[in-house]
């Protein structure tokens, strides 16, 4: 099964999530989706393997201020179309196994996707 990680190296839960699959014997693929950013339609992938597509955005960043909607008024066109404009907006990390996907917050909850 391919393991990929949406990293983010400045991000302490990012590197905890890496080092954390890497202690299970997992080498993942690392995309850091900052220097590659994702499509709308690899944003709106992810949007269908975690379900709420407001749990993809990052609320507290100035270019979420800047959009001036609420996260919960949201549609899932809105947050593809979002974190495809401005990749800092996606919560991270994020971690793809297969065809399901989880958010690294905290860590230990990507390790079902490991089984």
């Amino acid at each position: 099964m391919t393991v990929t990680i949406w990293h983010n190296p400045r991000c302490s839960k990012s590197r905890q999530t890496l080092e954390l699959l890497q202690k299970k014997g997992v080498t993942p693929t690392v995309r850091e989706y900052l220097k590659q950013p994702p499509s709308k339609s690899e944003v709106e992938t992810l949007i269908d393997m975690i379900g709420d597509p407001v749990e993809l955005i990052r609320d507290g960043e100035p270019e979420f201020k800047a959009l001036k909607k609420k996260k919960a008024d949201m549609s899932r066109a809105d947050v593809a179309k979002a974190i495809a404009a401005h990749p800092i907006l996606l919560q991270r990390p994020i971690v793809v196994a297969g065809r399901k996907a989880a958010i690294g917050r905290p860590p230990e909850a990507v390790l079902p996707l490991l089984k």
